[in-house]
């Protein structure tokens, strides 16, 4: 993600902030769900752990929703989305007013949220504040801008009629959003929800409910009206379920993998035809020839699959280097996965995390072992890290081939591999030849390559010589089974909305 204007501050600042917690001190406020302005237990009274990924202890344990509480929820949306009702009779400018007052909330109280980010996700806390937050309370305030400005239009149609278009809320809107950019994630979904007048019912990802919780503290403190927001912890098939298949959820906006993006796309078959958007996985190519500015190249690169520890959907993992510059820049990115700094999150010179969780560890040091069996080359890492936690090294494997596991498989960690590539023609194909089409990178300073290859890429969001710069203004969705609809930028109103045209006859229309 972009390096937004709350990284810019001065390195002092950074390490007084970074001081203000540690892993034992975060307090944890919220626990129970959030239904209708009210924190309320689970109808069926269960509980699960919620736990640190650096240390393995157990954080606390939160409610566990389920159908029960999905419909409850659901009715309280339904009810906030009446016509006549507080919300839908509130002016749109205001609408915009509380999203604002939402993240003037979050920007005081940032300090605390990324410390529980950081103990929830496991994830560097100057990248929880100063990144994700960072992000959050942009993408809250550009969507705020949008509120007032949502509107159909008049159309010069034939014959003595006034015709007009409408743009009305769908209604109530089920996000499902995963643990990889738990805050983040969970606004991209609710700001363009709101912005446009609908009511939602978020289930966030069961291994990172702690922030969503807290921040539905803040929106009953800025005044939303009850049912406008309800925020539920709890699992995929259960609470996950309810969503997709509810018969009063009007659209779902889901963003996890692709196996479960099939699973509700069919369940809104099965159900009421709801509206789907699905941003699914990826297996990015990043394309480096031979006359790029290497540098550049190689810091692109690296940030675009160690970021979050390579738990990004958009990771440049298929990174396909000209033969000309292969030998050298594989010696550069072993030198700068060699560099990184494993440890405590919340110590300001660490920049390496660690995976979300025992499952995620266990499937990316299989996928190493598979890697190293079918011949690919291991230049660095390749192990786990420490004694606690699910830390993993910075692993960087070159001669890598198009058919091994590692260079089709999703790993969503700190594995990078990289080929060689001779011509134009051949990496395109190679780029293309995957099921996904979330993103892609090119890195050159011949214009000419750069806009044929970015024309050809079959991928939704295409960096060229940079990564990961991933902004509230600009759309964010892939291609194929990467999924389709788009989060940020004024694409992703056109999901939360339905058009309504009005036709009126008139006596005599005059131009």
């Amino acid at each position: 993600m972009a390096l937004n204007r709350f990284f810019l501050n001065t390195t002092s600042r950074l390490l007084s902030t970074a001081a203000a917690y540690s892993s034992k001190d975060v307090p944890i406020k919220q626990t129970q769900l959030f239904i209708n302005n009210e924190f309320v237990p689970a109808q069926s009274g269960k509980r699960f752990a919620v736990i640190n990924p650096a240390t393995g202890d157990t954080v606390c344990d939160v409610a566990e929703a389920d159908a029960a509480d999905v419909d409850i929820a659901v009715a309280a949306a339904k009810e906030a989305f009446q016509f006549g009702s507080p919300w839908r009779t509130m002016d749109a400018s205001q609408r915009g007013l509380l999203m604002n007052k939402l993240a003037d909330a979050i920007e005081r109280d940032i300090d605390y949220i990324a410390a529980l980010e950081t103990v929830d996700n496991g994830k560097p806390y100057l990248d929880a504040k100063y990144v994700d937050c960072g992000l959050v309370i942009n993408t809250l305030r550009y969507f705020a801008g949008w509120a007032d400005k949502i509107h159909g239009k008049t159309i010069p149609a034939d014959g003595s009629t006034f015709v007009y278009t409408k743009h009305e809320p769908v209604g109530v809107v089920g996000g499902i959003t995963p643990w990889n950019f738990p805050l983040a994630m969970a606004i991209w979904k609710l700001a363009p929800i709101l912005a446009c007048g609908n009511t939602c019912v978020l289930k966030v990802a069961e291994q990172t409910p702690l922030t969503a919780l807290y921040i539905a503290k803040l929106a009953l403190e800025v005044g939303f009206p009850p049912g406008v927001i309800n925020i539920l912890s709890g699992y995929g098939p259960t609470a996950g379920g309810a969503i997709a298949y509810h018969p009063d959820i009007n659209k779902v906006g889901f963003t996890g993998s692709t196996e479960v993006g099939k699973i509700i796309q069919q369940a809104s078959g099965a159900s009421n035809l709801k509206r789907v958007t699905l941003e699914l996985g990826g297996k990015s190519p990043n394309i480096i020839f031979n006359d790029c500015d290497l540098e550049q190249a190689v810091a692109g690169a690296h940030m675009g699959l160690f970021f979050n520890v390579g738990q990004c959907c958009c990771a440049g993992s298929r990174i396909y280097v000209q033969e000309g510059i292969y030998e050298k820049f594989v010696k550069r990115m072993v030198e700068k996965a060699e560099a990184r700094v494993l440890g405590d999150p919340f110590d300001p010179k660490t920049n390496h995390g660690p995976q979300i969780d025992d499952v995620q560890l266990d499937k990316i040091m299989a996928l190493i072992e598979t890697g190293k069996a079918q011949g690919a080359n291991l230049e660095t890492g390749g192990s786990r890290f420490g004694d606690k936690g699910y830390f993993v090294q910075p692993t960087v494997f070159s001669d890598v081939k198009d058919h091994m596991d590692i260079s089709t498989t999703e790993i969503f960690g700190p594995v990078m591999q990289i080929a060689s590539f001779k011509d134009t023609d051949e990496v395109i194909e190679r780029a293309n030849n995957t099921d996904y089409g979330l993103a892609a990178a090119v890195f050159s300073k011949n214009v000419d390559t750069i806009h044929h290859v970015t024309s050809a890429l079959k991928a939704g969001k295409i960096w060229v010589n940079t990564y990961n710069v991933l902004v509230c203004q600009s759309p964010f969705g892939g291609y194929k089974q990467s999924g389709f609809g788009r989060d940020l930028g004024e694409y992703a109103l056109s999901h939360y909305t339905e058009v309504k045209c009005v036709t009126t006859a008139i006596p005599q229309k005059n131009s």
